[in-house]
């Protein structure tokens, strides 16, 4: 559970092992490009962020679309929730988030306060859990965020326990980059720090045990830290922050009142973390190397084996598989030993995996929350949904939608809303507006939700068969089906239909044409709501 303690700045290009694999490392260079752009960006764009030729961004994209981690939308490349896998497979080896994030939700319930986690990576500080607050003046900071240590309040904290080496590093990175413009998190520094105050900082966390932001990032923000140790070492493995505003907080009335809960609540994480014995192996990935090569005598020369192969080694850690040797890397994913070798040598050039010499194990850095976590880590069920609406709807020529059940949510009375759709490109189509409420039991999407929550006739024969179909029930014309959509619980948290003028195709049609493109749509749809909501809370309108 310790977090990655800071090392030197990244070795030089022309200091790139031998072995690495440079398509890994250019795919690598996409993925964070696209990242740093909230998401998305055009190829020419791509070309000119990576240097890389426009023919090489074409194939990185095509193969990262082939993988689910990006969409090709018209002339963009956007990433997808699916991508989450591999910043999920950190957390889960983690372990801190599961354990301790239940916690931190309840203390920014308390206080009324953002509260995050932090784990450090290399000089800067990195968020692995928010618990933000719902207000016009509300933390923008997201799960995956780097932060300047000398910024934050977590960093004096991680920076008392680094080494000479890790100083060093620090001043280097500091004089390269004195506006701190590495870190698009942040605003640019406007002001140089005085000398030798972050030192001073970190040697006052030392003694104090906690430390405290005073408007370092931007006016107003201020923040307080406690670090949480790991039973086993006594070392930092992570540190809980409560963030607020001057407008409701000073920090001196911050360490006053908020800080003593901040510690009680440190205490009991500290308690679990000694009390929770370490989990039984999760099971790894399976098929990845079938997979691949299928995918690669699919799409040929567009598609890039050894990138495909290098992204789904990060899959291979998780839960109980926190540090894993290169027989076990290989044996997770089905690959050869000297490729799996050849893509931890490349993490490892790239940070993102750390080996431990004494034990002849690898183990995952947060650094791997530097491909596309932040953007990700705060989107939405119908921003999920969108993209494979528009792609139902193109294929079956009808109107789509996505909706939820809303208050009372279950029984006589219950609505539902409508989220997300994508109107049919016929002259004739259905067009309900998001947004728009109806009587749950006289639609399809709601009869499919109100199945998974009450026992009536109707509702049994809709989760034996996994569908609903109504024949011109809510309106003369109109016919509609309708399937589930299920989180990684397995409860019905949405669905989305198809609707049509029934003189389009009978219901007879509608089971056997549409019902296996919905079913396909929704699996897709699962599949990245289920990654997207792994360590996140995804809402549903």
């Amino acid at each position: 559970m310790p977090a990655d303690t800071p090392t030197s700045l990244p070795v030089p290009e022309s200091a790139v092992p031998a072995e690495a694999v440079a398509p890994l490392i250019r795919g690598v260079g996409v993925l964070r490009e696209l990242t740093e752009a909230g998401g998305t960006l055009s190829p020419s764009a791509l070309e000119r962020a990576t240097g890389l030729a426009r023919s090489t961004v074409d194939r990185i994209t095509s193969t990262l679309a082939r993988m689910g981690y990006v969409r090709l939308d018209g002339r963009d490349a956007v990433i997808t929730p699916r991508l989450m896998e591999l910043g999920n497979a950190y957390l889960a080896a983690l372990r801190l988030p599961a354990l301790l994030s239940g916690r931190a939700d309840a203390l920014a319930d308390e206080l009324d306060e953002s509260v995050s986690l932090a784990v450090a990576d290399r000089d800067g500080i990195r968020f692995i859990h928010q618990a933000t607050r719902r207000r016009a003046m509300s933390l923008s900071f997201r799960i995956g965020d780097l932060l300047p240590a000398e910024r934050t309040a977590p960093g004096p904290l991680f920076a008392s326990e680094w080494t000479d080496a890790d100083w060093r590093a620090w001043r280097e990175r500091r004089a390269a980059d004195p506006e701190d413009r590495g870190f698009p998190a942040v605003p640019p520094r406007e002001l140089p720090a005085g000398e030798g105050e972050f030192e001073a900082k970190a040697a006052q966390a030392a003694r104090d045990g906690w430390a405290l932001d005073d408007q370092l990032i931007e006016p107003g923000l201020v923040a307080v830290s406690v670090p949480v140790r790991d039973p086993r070492t006594a070392r930092i493995a992570c540190v809980a922050n409560v963030v607020s505003h001057t407008s409701r907080h000073t920090a001196t009335d911050l360490c006053e009142t908020l800080l003593p809960r901040l510690r009680a609540t440190v205490a009991e994480m500290e308690r679990e973390l000694a009390s929770t014995p370490d989990p039984d192996p999760g099971p790894p990935p399976s098929g990845s190397a079938t997979w691949i090569g299928a995918a690669k005598n699919e799409l040929g020369r567009e598609f890039i084996e050894s990138l495909a192969r290098g992204l789904t080694v990060l899959t291979a850690f998780g839960e109980g598989r926190a540090a894993l040797t290169l027989t076990d890397v290989a044996r997770a994913t089905g690959l050869a030993r000297a490729t799996a070798r050849r893509a931890l040598i490349t993490y490892e050039h790239l940070g993102l995996v750390r080996q431990q010499p004494e034990s002849r194990t690898f183990g995952l850095t947060p650094r791997v929350l530097s491909l596309g976590f932040p953007p990700l880590s705060r989107t939405t069920l119908p921003r999920i949904a969108a993209p494979h609406l528009a792609d139902l709807s193109a294929r079956v020529r009808e109107s789509t939608a996505l909706a939820v059940l809303v208050p009372p949510g279950s029984g006589e009375g219950a609505e539902i809303q409508y989220t997300a759709r994508a109107v049919s490109p016929r002259i004739m189509g259905v067009d309900i507006r998001t947004g728009t409420r109806l009587p749950a039991s006289a639609t399809s999407l709601g009869r499919v939700l109100l199945a998974d929550t009450e026992g009536s006739a109707d509702s049994d024969r809709v989760r034996t068969q996994g569908y609903a179909l109504l024949d011109e029930d809510w309106e003369n014309g109109l016919r509609t089906i309708a399937v589930p959509v299920r989180d990684r619980t397995g409860r019905v948290v949405a669905a989305v239909n198809v609707a049509l003028h029934a003189a389009g195709r009978t219901a007879e049609e509608c089971v056997a044409e549409i019902l296996p493109e919905l079913r396909l749509t929704a699996t897709r749809l699962e599949t990245e709501l289920h990654a997207a909501s792994h360590f996140t809370r995804v809402p549903l309108l």
